[in-house]
């Protein structure tokens, strides 16, 4: 988007928030960056450029602004909604790839070159990897800086700087404050937790942001009601949940507001909050954009009153795409409350055991590893679904079936469908949450049967799917529309 000029400077004109983290405004005089709906007085037009991301801000020599932050604005939402080289690479170094493998980790990953890599970030982000990287370290030592007593020195190693010095310089460059300046302005504000204060060592809490709207019921609901036990719950208006991570693990509490996500994160490494962060956004779906999605579905006069009555409906994902698999397979053909009674049983004989002093959570969910040695007479289920789940969880462990965020989608379902006893069903609910493809679709789901008959849609697979045609590529987001028709929990947002 940012070089159609004509549309960017009515974004900034009219500080349409829509547009935060679509593009950044640096402008030529000041020497700083925004985001397009910075309450400032917009400059003139001949000075501002626009940048297609904070680290292309930064490496042209610009310094985030202090009044809009445009560091904290959401993710651009394009990087979700595809599959290529390119999206696949934002997403691994959201999670922290190229800082523990380096860009040639990266690239292997990838199946490209180092070099290859860096033309085609550069040529579409207008920075490389490092840089890419550099900026998200930038942001994660912003915020340990202004809400955490920490010494800087551990804030410098945790965000992932490799010394002191270069925490310091970048700091100094992108802000234009050196970390002590950042945290007596943010103690000014109250932002800053002391290390004598109440907190849980290692915890950390912020806000996560969203384009609005967001409708919280079907995405908070469907995660508590399909909680496994031991491994998440819903406690004190939060859902919560164990993570595992590259650095060790953790417990992360999220809590539905108005204007943004409250998150409440306890580490067992603070290297590792960055990649948490970016794990529960992608859970949550927060870098969607509801305003192109909505504006899709509503296109469709069945489908209309159900966006206008509750705009902005995600899809819930997920931290994990192997124990999202998993937990797939193990829900094949059951009710809720069956797929969560044998996930606990699972993780009560082959989960990892965490610490939560604040709550009720035990255990990490298992590893693929793990579960290929259980015995699939063990599984209270039927032989065939015992022989889907020892298929899926040995292509797992050995590697054959790659699932995760750099997974190209209709590769991976391919490897999946050639597993015996997945169907478009199982394949296509593993797309969309685990892979997170946003097209993904399920006219055979009994919800949706269900709910499309009741729209006056049609309700057989092949007649539903040829009328859903014209709700690409925003399929998956139709599909929370429909659940929604029913009186279910997962559609309630728990008290």
């Amino acid at each position: 988007m940012h070089t159609d000029t004509e549309r960017c400077v009515r974004a900034v004109r009219s500080k349409d928030a829509r547009f935060d983290g679509w593009f950044f405004t640096a402008v030529r005089t000041t020497g700083i960056y925004c985001r397009p709906s910075c309450p400032a007085v917009p400059p003139k037009v001949e000075n501002m450029t626009f940048l297609p991301s904070a680290a292309a801000c930064q490496q042209s020599g610009y310094r985030a602004c202090k009044r809009c932050r445009p560091d904290t604005s959401p993710g651009s939402p394009e990087w979700n909604a595809r599959a290529d080289a390119v999206a696949r690479a934002v997403r691994l170094i959201q999670d922290g790839v190229v800082d523990r493998e380096g860009v040639p980790g990266l690239a292997t990953r990838l199946g490209y070159s180092s070099r290859q890599v860096e033309r085609q970030l550069n040529a579409e982000l207008g920075a490389g990897p490092l840089a890419l990287a550099r900026a998200q370290r930038a942001q994660t030592a912003r915020l340990l800086i202004e809400t955490s007593g920490l010494p800087m020195g551990d804030i410098a190693f945790a965000a992932g700087f490799s010394s002191i010095r270069t925490f310091n310089d970048t700091v100094r460059e992108v802000f234009a404050l050196a970390p002590s300046e950042l945290r007596a302005k943010a103690a000014g504000r109250g932002a800053v937790r002391g290390a004598g204060s109440a907190e849980v060592p290692g915890t950390i809490s912020l806000r996560l942001p969203f384009r609005a709207p967001l409708t919280p019921d079907n995405l908070f609901g469907h995660l508590a009601a399909t909680a496994v036990p031991g491994v998440e719950e819903w406690r004190a208006g939060a859902y919560r949940r164990t993570l595992r991570l590259p650095y060790g693990t953790g417990v992360v509490a999220l809590t539905p507001q108005p204007d943004h996500i409250g998150c409440r994160l306890a580490l067992t490494d603070l290297r590792d909050l960055t990649i948490a962060i970016s794990r529960c956004r992608r859970l949550l779906d927060l870098d969607a954009d509801p305003e192109a999605v909505d504006e899709q579905l509503s296109s469709d006069p069945l489908l209309a009153p159900l966006v206008a009555k509750a705009p902005g409906r995600r899809v819930p994902r997920t931290v994990d795409a192997e124990e999202f698999a998993v937990r797939a397979v193990l829900g094949q053909q059951v009710s809720t409350a069956a797929a969560r009674t044998h996930a606990a049983r699972l993780v009560r004989a082959l989960g990892e055991p965490v610490t939560d002093p604040e709550g009720g959570l035990t255990h990490l969910f298992p590893t693929p590893q793990a579960l290929a040695g259980l015995d699939p007479e063990s599984l209270a289920m039927p032989r065939s679904r015992r022989a889907t789940f020892t298929a899926l969880v040995s292509a797992l462990a050995d590697g054959s079936l790659p699932l995760g965020i750099d997974s190209d989608w209709e590769a991976a379902r391919a490897r999946l469908g050639a597993l015996p006893g997945f169907g478009p069903w199982t394949t296509e609910i593993i797309a969309m949450r685990a892979l997170g493809d946003p097209d993904a679709f399920v006219p055979a789901d009994l919800g949706i049967r269900r709910a499309a008959k009741g729209l006056g849609l049609p309700s057989t697979p092949a007649a539903l799917t040829a009328r859903a045609a014209r709700w690409r590529p925003w399929r998956a987001y139709a599909v929370q529309y429909l659940w929604a028709t029913e009186d279910h929990a997962i559609n309630v947002l728990p008290a």
